[in-house]
């Protein structure tokens, strides 16, 4: 919690929030579930330290370490040990 002054110089409490490259993962519509929502991933996670539930969400969505070597110009080969 911070705060900074508005234009009259009055004082006013903000909360400071770092918001970095999102990536949706789940999102909620009020005709089906009864309000709007979304939930967003931030972070990457080895896949290790995930747990079962966290997995099945983020299993259709790339990695953002792999997205950024393939966008340098880097193929990526899969290796023939590693599970998908």
């Amino acid at each position: 919690m911070t705060q900074i002054f508005d234009d009259d110089g009055t004082v006013v409490p903000v909360t400071v929030i770092e918001a970095g490259p999102c990536t949706v993962l789940l999102s909620r519509s009020a005709g089906r579930d009864g309000y709007d929502a979304i939930q967003v991933g931030y972070r990457d996670k080895p896949r290790r330290l995930a747990s079962r539930s966290v997995r099945g969400q983020v299993v259709k969505l790339e990695s953002k370490r792999a997205k950024k070597r393939s966008h340098a110009g880097i193929e990526m080969v899969a290796k023939a040990d590693c599970e998908p």
